[in-house]
């Protein structure tokens, strides 16, 4: 069994995100909320993606803009606070991201006792953050040293905020990733958070990597749902699940049972 099966199962998972607040010292914090108000919001919205049925969920700091490559470790350390106020009421397997930071997204995993990460660990990019050129080695390494090898890797080889400055096609680069850096999963964007990655990346990448896990990552909706996992071997979801469809709103119970409940008949 592999650690992808091992975290998620032998289905197609749909793993939901919890966007936490903007942390301490990023421009969007709400000083007057505070901590106790990311809490409150992360919980919130938990308890309502739970209910819906999803197989995981993931705790990423989205409202943290602009992103940094380099996390200030409040961010990293008030992420970690929050998780562990949540956990026991944590049901579901569930993974951490810090935008965008790889070695900061294995520091909250060893903190949290996340069962895996996501990260852009791969490549190297000119975005909207300046040239991205991320060291997977180095977080590799450093994951093996915090004892967290258990921990699955699910490597975003599609940038969003973006674009790649390897003129090689992206069906190459998944495939180059898995052979030199050893994911457990690849995962295909769109743009931006909130749209979808184009169906024909997902087909080409999976045409290349028949025996790795190949998600959507970005702007899987509830009308796209099972054209998605049709091809892709799981899906990450966030937006879609909003009141309105909106990043930025909290999860709506009712968009997510819905959600869900198509992603059973697809299933079937």
């Amino acid at each position: 069994m592999t650690r992808f099966q091992r975290v998620f199962g032998a289905g197609k998972p749909v793993i939901a995100m919890v966007h936490l607040g903007a942390m301490p010292g990023t421009p969007l914090h709400d000083a007057d909320a505070g901590v106790a108000g990311i809490v409150a919001g992360a919980l919130a919205d938990l308890v309502a993606l739970q209910a819906a049925g999803v197989d995981a969920v993931m705790f990423g700091n989205e409202n943290d803009r602009p992103y940094e490559l380099r996390v200030d470790v409040a961010s990293t350390a008030t992420m970690a606070a929050v998780i562990g106020r949540l956990r026991d009421r944590i049901t579901v397997p569930f993974g951490v991201n810090v935008l965008w930071d790889p070695m900061a997204t294995m520091a909250l995993a060893a903190a949290t006792g996340a069962s895996f990460v996501r990260e852009i660990f791969t490549g190297t990019y000119a975005s909207d953050m300046g040239v991205w050129a991320p060291d997977a080695g180095a977080a590799r390494r450093y994951q093996a040293r915090l004892g967290i090898g258990d921990v699955a890797t699910l490597y975003n080889v599609s940038a969003e905020f973006a674009g790649s400055l390897d003129p090689r096609a992206l069906p190459d680069r998944a495939r180059s990733a898995v052979f030199s850096s050893i994911p457990d999963a690849v995962l295909v964007s769109g743009a931006i958070t909130g749209e979808a990655a184009a169906m024909s990346d997902l087909e080409a990448v999976k045409r290349v990597l028949p025996a790795t896990p190949v998600l959507a990552n970005t702007g899987v909706k509830h009308e796209t749902v099972a054209d998605v996992l049709a091809v892709a071997d799981g899906c990450i979801v966030g937006s879609a699940l909003k009141h309105g469809g909106d990043t930025w709103a909290a999860v709506d119970p009712d968009r997510a049972r819905d959600f869900m409940d198509r992603v059973r008949r697809a299933r079937k």
